[in-house]
């Protein structure tokens, strides 16, 4: 063994066992995020916004604030004289769970005697483990029996039931993420060793990610919440493997022109490091433009979502190396590279046959692929961004949503999640008047002095605190539903033209209402500013303005015609009545993003090549040694994302098929065909303004003569 040769395997060990020692420290964090991660909509809300003012407000007028359960009984042939001693006794037990706040209201019955209703409020102080509140609330019902169903509902309930999905993700989405990636990685590598190599390294990046998150969760410097935790779990594993799919990629074509696996893997490096960490650095620039939203649950996931991309460019750039040193020749068998000198393009038939379909049909294909991806845009359409209802944030029934449908069939649907109003006592008669007057309002009433044990009693006197009064308005329409945020808009407007009354409307409606417009607002503000670092980032590294503008021009046609299949696909195949006001930025965010990283991937490697040997030659060249393994990349991710499916959650299944559906089109049409085409068609200029431009033109007009 040489003396460089020498110095270079124990500097590679001393590496790997550094970065063993961090993962048996971090590793155990990997599996304690969900311990830090709060699920509150109303946590996530602006300071400034009107809900977020009546919330607190709200604490002023009770020594704790609750979330109530709603405990619903029907019968449809009539609730009889047992089913009411039933929920009696239910309640008296309920009243004995930790968590539960007393005296609890009696049962309410509905009027058309078919139901029986259940008001149990629980601590809001709980947090998650209210969770674990309702689970003895189901408990002590014991289910359906003898004709009469019982359900948990209400907001306590829908919390329940997201808790519970969002346990899955330390569990069942990590183990079908890692054997998703396993089983790419055999049938990318064909080798029962070279697949080891990269799925260690991914997943080192994702315990180092989570000791950060985790401790950054738990001081309370960023908030953690499970959709946040279930993204970072594919986003670390997909753009990870990736990364590790382009590093081992460059050092097998090294391999064939260097002896000594230390100078292969020296080259490798230099020319894969830069593309890896430009790319890197995209995601998470983007990423961290969502710190510019509204919404503090956008604000968290870009952090999150950062750190995970950061730890894993410092895992793959120095763990991922030093394993693959050690490795060797042999990491490869059977397939083992040789020192030949042979031109990387051989290794790649296939994409030299592309490559070559690409130079003698460029403008055709460009053209062609465009009006293919702009005719697809048309779905956006049927795209239908709301805020989806309690009954559809869930692809499979559930307690919350049952008892829901119940409220609604026997209630009035907004029993138990109230509009709060809070107004001045001067003006609480005009405005509860007002409110009344609303169309889609069932019922308003002050809250009382007195136990809130039932109905108050007649005349009896507001409850007043700093000069305001608390005004509760029931809704006709569920609280979650489009109906009912139409309302509480009107009501809004009805209270705030009170003259004095310094109305503030808030409740579980108006937390929806407020986040989907934080939502619209963000977009408008993030999907610019993203777009502008892009664009900067690219003009660095191609040292060009035209390639950076026509690349962010191909991932826009990307994006509106992966939305525009998703909207087809989600309204026609899978049934969904929309999507979630907040995910078009998320799509936008991850989408333009990554694929803007198999645009660097590319291009990079096109500018490299186009040094050597002319424009046109290095687009082919380039398309002909990348466009495996950014394939390879491009599937990796989109089956990691699609592991959120696995969580029967709508927004997360809706954001896990786009991100697949997206990254599929990015690198089979746009980055295969439609780039390299348009590229080709332009030439040298494609470069203007930079030096290349006019290098590469007076060369090959030269070759041309």
């Amino acid at each position: 063994m040489s003396g460089r040769g020498g110095r270079a395997t124990l500097i590679a060990v001393a590496v790997v066992l550094v970065w063993l020692v961090i993962g048996g420290v971090a590793g155990p964090y990997a599996g304690r995020l969900s311990e830090v991660a709060t699920n509150d909509n109303a946590a996530f809300l602006p300071t400034d916004a009107e809900a977020t003012r009546a919330q607190d407000l709200t604490g002023d007028f009770v020594d704790r604030q609750t979330i109530p359960a709603l405990v619903v009984y029907e019968r449809p042939s009539g609730i009889t004289d047992a089913d009411r001693q039933r929920a009696s006794a239910d309640a008296a037990r309920f009243a004995q769970v930790p968590g539960v706040l007393t005296p609890l209201p009696p049962p309410i019955p509905s009027q058309d005697g078919q139901a029986l209703q259940v008001v149990v409020p629980v601590d809001d102080a709980e947090g998650e483990e209210i969770g674990s509140v309702v689970k003895q609330l189901r408990d002590i019902t014991g289910g359906d029996r003898d004709g009469l169903t019982v359900d948990v509902a209400g907001p306590a309930g829908l919390l329940a039931d997201l808790i519970e999905v969002f346990a899955a993700i330390d569990g069942p989405l990590l183990l079908v993420t890692l054997v998703v990636v396993l089983i790419i990685l055999l049938v990318v590598y064909r080798s029962p060793v070279l697949w080891i190599f990269p799925l260690l390294a991914a997943g080192m990046s994702y315990a180092l990610a989570s000791v950060f998150v985790y401790l950054l969760a738990d001081a309370d410097v960023i908030k953690l919440n499970g959709q946040a935790q279930g993204i970072l779990t594919v986003l670390v594993f997909g753009a990870g493997t990736d990364y590790a799919l382009l590093m081992i990629a460059r050092y097998r074509e090294e391999l064939h022109r260097h002896d000594r696996p230390w100078d292969a893997m020296r080259t490798a490096w230099k020319g894969a490091a830069p593309a890896i960490i430009a790319s890197g650095g995209t995601v998470i620039v983007s990423l961290l433009c969502l710190l510019l939203s509204s919404l503090n649950s956008n604000r968290a996931l870009g952090p999150v979502a950062a750190i995970g991309i950061a730890g894993t460019l410092l895992v793959m750039l120095t763990f991922l190396p030093a394993l693959l040193l050690l490795g060797g020749r042999w990491a490869f068998w059977p397939r083992r590279p040789r020192e030949d000198q042979a031109d990387p393009r051989v290794e790649h038939g296939i994409w030299s046959r592309v490559a070559g379909f690409v130079a003698r049909h460029a403008r055709p294909i460009w053209l062609s692929t465009a009006v293919v991806l702009a005719i697809l845009t048309l779905g956006l359409t049927q795209l239908g961004a709301t805020t989806l209802g309690q009954s559809d944030l869930f692809t499979q029934r559930t307690d919350s949503v049952d008892g829901q449908e119940v409220i609604t069939r026997h209630f009035p649907a907004g029993t138990g999640s109230p509009a709060t109003i809070f107004t001045t006592e001067q003006t609480a008669r005009q405005v509860a008047q007002v409110a009344q007057g609303v169309p889609g309002v069932a019922e308003v009433r002050p809250l009382t002095a007195g136990p809130q044990t039932g109905p108050p009693e007649e005349n009896a006197a507001p409850k007043v605190v700093d000069g305001r009064v608390q005004l509760e308005a029931t809704l006709t329409d569920p609280p979650d539903s489009d109906g009912a945020e139409r309302t509480l808009r009107e009501l809004r407007v009805a209270v705030h033209q009170v003259p004095g009354a310094d109305a503030v409307v808030g409740g579980f409606t108006a937390i929806n209402v407020d986040t989907s417009d934080a939502a619209k607002r963000d977009q408008n503000v993030i999907i610019p500013v993203v777009l502008v670092v892009i664009a900067v980032i690219l003009a660095l590294l191609l040292r060009a303005l035209l390639a950076p503008v026509l690349l962010i021009a191909t991932v826009l046609l990307s994006f509106a015609a992966t939305l525009g299949l998703c909207a087809l696909l989600f309204r026609h195949v899978f049934g969904f009545p929309g999507v979630d006001s907040a995910f078009p930025l998320f799509a936008f965010v991850f989408l333009v993003a990554l694929g803007i990283d198999y645009n660097i991937f590319l291009m990079s490697r096109v500018r490299e090549e186009s040094v050597k040997r002319g424009t046109r030659a290095g687009v082919l060249a380039g398309l002909a040694v990348t466009g495996g393994v950014i394939t390879s990349a491009g599937i990796v991710l989109a089956a990691t994302f699609s592991a959120l499916a696995v969580l029967p959650l709508v927004v997360l299944v809706e954001l896990g098929t786009a991100v697949a559906l997206g990254v599929l089109i990015d690198t089979i049409i746009v980055r295969s065909l439609l780039v390299p085409a348009l590229a080709y068609d332009i030439g040298p200029k494609i470069w203007w303004p930079g030096r290349l431009s006019r290098a590469n033109g007076e060369r090959e007009a030269r070759d041309a003569g």
